[in-house]
């Protein structure tokens, strides 16, 4: 890596995301979107969410799964269904992986 483009290219980087953040909010009043495409936008994030439990919780070539982390991932996913804040569910998910490891069910 090229130390002297590496600054610059952070910035921008930085300026880009905030950016992405701010236009959000900043054109939310001005968009008029149809209830089909709210609805269609919502299920999209729904869908995204899925995908990237999936992708967390399957073995990606070790090829063992185990009990453990499935039942983690599936007590944070409940309780995020079930509207729990973020951080229970959270700690909730890795408190069940933890200890179902600690008592030997991997």
């Amino acid at each position: 890596m090229n130390a002297p483009y590496l600054l610059p290219a952070m910035l921008a980087l930085a300026v880009g995301t905030y950016a992405l953040r701010w236009t959000g909010p900043a054109l939310r009043h001005r968009l008029r979107l149809s209830a089909r495409t709210i609805h269609l936008l919502d299920t999209g994030a729904l869908i995204l969410l899925a995908a990237l439990v999936a992708t967390a919780t399957l073995p990606t070539g070790s090829g063992e799964l185990g009990i453990a982390l499935p039942a983690g991932v599936a007590v944070g996913g409940i309780l995020a269904w079930r509207r729990a804040p973020l951080l229970v569910a959270v700690l909730a998910a890795a408190t069940t992986t933890a200890v179902l490891r600690l008592i030997g069910m991997h």
